[in-house]
Order: structure tokens, then C-alpha cells, then sequence
């Protein structure tokens, strides 16, 4: 099933806004072999430590974002990607206001 209409053009960058204190999400695509969600995550925001059952790949579209796996931080600057891998914990904080792609991955 696909969240964003099929053949249409998508600018990343500008298909999501910055809101104030917020993390913002948008479902790109979803199927049964994974999904697409573009974020926003305005300065300071975070995702809390967790971990997913798959494979997960963060590509940095704008600013800079500090993510933790397995308890390593990694600071990303747009452009730069970085794949967490299933089942250990990770974190995501808002350097500065940032966008990202994250693409999930599904094993069968």
C-alpha cells in the first residue's frame, strides 16, 4: 500500500515543515516489505532509546542530528547516512533542526 501518490514527484526537503517543539512524521510509502517516513525534528526534539525488529537506514536531508547506537554517538550532517541495525537500542536528538529519511527494511 502506498501512502504517497504513485509517479508523482517528491522534493524531500520540502515536503515536510519544521514545527515548533515537535517531531513531525510522514509515511511515504509503506508496504509489506518495509516502509519510508520522511521526519522533521525540530532543535532539541529526540526519539527516545529504542530498538526495531528490522534493519532500519536514516539518510540526513537538512541540518544535524546526533544518533546513538548501541549507546555510540554519531553526529550527521546532511547528506550523511547511517543504517541501525534490527533488535539494538538506538536514539535520535535534534542538533539544530533537521530533516531525514528513514527506510525500514523487512525481513520475510
Amino acid at each position: 500500500m502506498s501512502a504517497t501518490e504513485h509517479s508523482k514527484i517528491i522534493n524531500f526537503k520540502k515536503d515536510i515543515e519544521y514545527a515548533s517543539n515537535s517531531v513531525v512524521s510522514k509515511r511515504i510509502l509503506e508496504s509489506a516489505g518495509g516502509n519510508v517516513t520522511l521526519f522533521s525534528f525540530d532543535r532539541g526534539q529526540k526519539l527516545s532509546e529504542h530498538s526495531a525488529p528490522f534493519d532500519a537506514l536514516v539518510q540526513v536531508l537538512e541540518g544535524k542530528a546526533e544518533i546513538k547506537i548501541a549507546s555510540k554517538p554519531h553526529l550527521l550532517s546532511e547528506g550523511e547516512s547511517v543504517i541501525m541495525p534490527a533488535n539494538i537500542p538506538h536514539a535520535l536528538l535534534a542538533v539544530e533542526n533537521y530533516k531525514m529519511l528513514l527506510t525500514m527494511i523487512k525481513d520475510k
